[in-house]
Formats: C-alpha cells, structure tokens, sequence
C-alpha cells in the first residue's frame, strides 16, 4: 500500500455528528421542546463561529460559549456549563459511520498507522473512541482545542507529524469531509488528500483532493485495489 499513514478527521468521516439529536437530548433535561426553529436559530450564529475559529479570529472556549450566551441567558444557566452537557449529550448518542469499522480493521491488518486531528473538541473525543471501540487504533489523536490553532492551519499538521515520528509526507494520507479544513490544510501540508464527499458536491478549482470519495466503504475499496 502506498500510504504507511492515514490521518482521520472525526465528526462526518468516522462519527455522525448529529447535532439537532444532542442539542434536542440536551435541552430535554431543561424542560426545553427544542425544534427546528430553535435549532435553524442555533446554527445561525454556531456556524459563523465555526468560521471564525478555522480563521484563528476566536478561540475554543470563545466558539464553545457563544453558541450557548441566548440560552444561557434564558436559562440561567452558565454558557461554560451547557457546552459542557451538550457534549455529553453528543458523547452519549455517539455512533461510527457505516464502513468505519470495516476500515480500520483492514488498516490494522495491514499494517497502515492511523491518527486523528479534529477541530472538534476534547472532552468529546476520548468518550467517543472508548465507546466505538476505535481508541486501541488510533495515535495520534490531535485535537485542535489543545494545540491551540485549528485546521486548515499549517501547525495542527506540523504537530500531527512530530508526534508520528516524521514519516515522509508522500506516505501519508489525509481523510476528511470539509473542504476548507481538511483537504485545504492537507493539500497545502503537502499530504495527498481523501475528500470523503457524502452528498455529491463539486469542489471549488483552489481546493481539489488528490482523491474523492462517497463513502467510507468506497475508500476501503479504493484502498484495496492499490
């Protein structure tokens, strides 16, 4: 196999991350009947956020507590500490996507090191991959909250490869759903890039992936066949 590494992003590439799920799961406890309209509200200001903390402009525990400030306000609760349940929440319901397990295993049998960097948040990665039973396979688990920049940041991937022993970037493999962060980052780290392209769309000319893919099960045929 070409690559001796492949590096995961998490949420949509190995994990549903269905956020209407934990946020409904969440608000429940609070007596909350969170809908659509609550939610379209939501990722209203969550997705600018997001954006921001791609673009170094905000950091973690800025993105992590704004989302939350409206309901905090209504709930009096603190917005630290409905982040905090909302991962739990994202913990509990926690599930791999379909094909995810199957390539891994081939992976391991294989031979072939996987790691993780995710823009996603610490207190969720652990729970998740002790859950699904994924921890024993994947080190490094790089997660940006705690290197303190995030992907497509040319660091986060700089630390990835300290910590895998700088291995030649030709052999590694960058596995991702979001364009701007994963495939843009790994393209310019100088990573062959996987776009893992669930819903069809066309990538922008500035972003292309060495590789495109609709599925994780597609990845693991493609894997084999080379």
């Amino acid at each position: 196999m070409k690559y001796q590494w492949i590096l995961f992003d998490a949420d949509e590439t190995l994990f549903h991350f269905d956020n209407f799920a934990g946020l409904t799961h969440m608000f429940s406890r609070h007596g909350v009947n969170f809908g659509q309209l609550e939610f379209d509200e939501y990722q209203a200001l969550n997705k600018p956020l997001w954006v921001e903390y791609q673009n170094g402009s905000i950091t973690a525990e800025q993105l992590q507590t704004r989302r939350f400030q409206r309901w905090s306000d209504k709930l009096a609760i603190s917005a630290k500490e409905l982040n905090k349940q909302f991962l739990d929440s994202m913990a509990e319901i926690c599930k791999a996507l379909p094909g995810a397990l199957e390539l891994i295993m081939h992976l391991h049998e294989n031979n072939v090191k996987m790691g993780i960097i995710t823009n996603g948040f610490a207190q969720l990665q652990q729970v998740r991959l002790e859950r699904t039973g994924f921890l024993p396979y994947f080190s490094p688990v790089v997660i940006s909250e705690l290197v303190g920049v995030a992907k497509p940041h040319a660091n986060i991937f700089q630390d990835a490869l300290n910590k895998m022993n700088n291995p030649d970037k030709k052999s590694v493999l960058m596995v991702g759903d979001t364009l701007e962060s994963d495939i843009l980052g790994g393209n310019n780290f100088g990573f062959d890039t996987c776009w893992l392209n669930h819903h069809g769309k066309t990538h922008p000319i500035e972003i292309t992936p060495t590789h495109q893919v609709k599925a994780l099960s597609d990845l693991l045929a493609w894997l084999k066949s080379h």
